[in-house]
């Protein structure tokens, strides 16, 4: 997966010439259509671009979409002098400085190679800051100019200047907030003049429907490529959002810029492509136009998103994992790790909890549930079902806000210091390892130390299906069906108590790498 790249890219023209058996080609292929008749009348309406068909309208041409439309698109330029305004400043303060700046000459200069050989300790080179410069696109939603865009687009950007495709006049834009987990930013262009507007679809696309993607690729200007909706509610790995997906042509620098459909309303923005070369190969995904409606709309309030916040790790839970925790139908998020003092851990959600439901709306997925949560605004109240010791319990929880830097919230220590059992009286099982076949590893206890917990996995079958579920030679099994494990045997009465209640498979809580996660293996028979 490869994302919209901002700076500009030098290209030469090349030119090509069209074989004749390809216009031979060619004409066969139009007589061949011309062959077709259709089994209902197809209406052009009079005076429209469009024509009417069985199955709805079609386009004659694009052209007066792109006549309503292209005004409202822009090119967006930024800058990033990489802190050349800071570094001159500091500059300025350094006075009494003993080290001087060694003077940049050219090279046909007749002291050039005397300065250019002094020793390091007479002078120091002056330094000068990288100055990066990035093309995108964006489209103008507000006659009084305000402007749509990517985050990525103008991330980090200390100047920000708009252009339209006919007015060649550079205004200078603010940046008003953005959204980096939908990618999505809010500038305002600093004019007092009144712009040309396009607005975001109120009807969600069908896949089929006719797309067209407009912005600036290359660095090119407006510039207009035509296709269908290929996909909805595309995973493309970056966050719980879905996203569109088109074909129509899209590249670099047209990042932020509209696709719209046939009535000239944009159903989405243009932010990433799929491409193992980095050209097209017509595959682009763009942010829904629902997603970024409500978006812009907390941006333009208050420069910021406000999402609801749960505070755990997820997880989806599988066939497998279902059947280790004795859910039927596997839907719901696992939690695999609760944030210390988040909203969910004061509320009592547990470890291995899964959760099922939220306000009485049923959770498919792990993505379902961060969809979920956060379009609930902070500090509101939701009843949370979750599945827990073979039965439902329903957890009232106040949702806090989502943090800037969700990673950091996580990442608490979650190692317990008052663990005091250790592995002090299993010091006879040092070096007695346990086969255990039904899971398809071998066990022994985990290393003697001060925070020594749980049981090691010494080997893995390569054919187990605890090999295929990722488990290796030092992992570290801490709890076994919600039950906190110490030694091997602690391990097989686990999964006795498993077969016990006639699970085929059997929850891990395993550490690996500082890492936690819930891992549910198969049970396979004995014999």
């Amino acid at each position: 997966m490869r994302f919209p790249h901002r700076s500009t890219t030098s290209f030469s023209k090349m030119t090509s010439k069209i074989a004749p058996a390809s216009v031979a080609m060619a004409a066969v292929a139009v007589v061949g259509l011309g062959l077709l008749v259709p089994s209902h009348p197809v209406r052009a309406e009079s005076g429209a671009q469009t024509i009417q068909t069985p199955f709805g309208r079609a386009p004659l041409t694009f052209a007066d979409i792109v006549d309503r439309v292209k005004p409202a698109v822009v090119s967006v330029s930024v800058v990033n002098d990489g802190g050349a305004s800071k570094l001159a400043s500091n500059e300025k303060d350094k006075k009494g400085d003993k080290n001087f700046t060694l003077p940049d000459l050219p090279p046909d200069h007749p002291l050039h190679d005397f300065f250019k050989n002094l020793p390091k300790e007479f002078g120091q080179q002056e330094q000068k800051p990288k100055i990066v410069q990035g093309q995108g696109s964006g489209f103008v939603i507000s006659s009084d100019g305000y402007v749509v865009t990517n985050n990525h687009v103008i991330d980090g950007a200390t100047k920000i200047q708009v252009t339209f495709d006919n007015d060649e006049t550079k205004y200078d834009a603010k940046l008003v907030g953005t959204d980096p987990r939908t990618d999505v930013a809010l500038i305002k262009i600093e004019s007092n003049k009144t712009f040309p507007t396009i607005k975001l679809a109120d009807k969600e696309p069908r896949v089929g429907d006719w797309a067209l993607a407009v912005g600036n690729p290359f660095g090119l200007g407006g510039t207009v490529t035509a296709g269908i909706v290929s996909a909805l509610a595309r995973d493309i790995g970056s966050g719980p959002y879905d996203y569109l997906q088109i074909d129509a042509a899209v590249n670099r620098g047209n990042s932020g810029g509209p696709t719209v459909n046939i009535d000239g309303d944009v159903i989405g923005v243009n932010t990433a492509i799929f491409s193992p070369s980095g050209g097209n190969v017509g595959i682009a995904f763009a942010v829904p136009a629902k997603t970024v409606n409500e978006v812009v709309k907390q941006l333009k309030a208050g420069g910021t998103v406000n999402r609801g916040w749960l505070g755990v790790k997820i997880q989806n839970v599988d066939e497998d994992t279902a059947a280790s925790i004795g859910l039927t139908d596997p839907h719901g998020a696992l939690v695999s790790e609760v944030t210390p003092n988040g909203p969910a851990a004061k509320s009592g959600i547990k470890t291995q909890d899964a959760i099922i439901q939220v306000n009485g709306d049923k959770i498919a997925d792990s993505r379902d549930l961060a969809r979920k949560i956060a379009e609930l605004p902070p500090n509101s109240n939701v009843d949370v079902k979750v599945w827990r010791n073979n039965a439902e319990e329903s957890v009232k929880v106040k949702l806090g806000l989502f943090p800037k830097n969700a990673e950091a919230a996580m990442s608490g220590d979650n190692n317990d210091d008052d663990n005091n059992n250790g592995n002090k009286n299993n010091d006879d099982q040092e070096s007695k390892s346990v086969d255990l076949s039904q899971l398809g590893i071998t066990l022994m206890p985990a290393r003697a130390g001060k925070n020594a917990e749980g049981v090691a996995i010494a080997e893995v079958d390569p054919a187990s299906d605890a090999a295929e579920k990722g488990l290796k030679p030092g992992d570290v099994i801490l709890e076994v069906s919600g039950q906190a494990v110490s030694s091997p045997n602690d391990v097989l009465s686990g999964i006795k108590k498993a077969q016990d209640m006639k699970r085929t498979a059997v929850l891990l809580h395993i550490k690996s790498a500082e890492q936690n996660r819930l891992v549910a293996v198969q049970l396979t028979k004995k014999g």
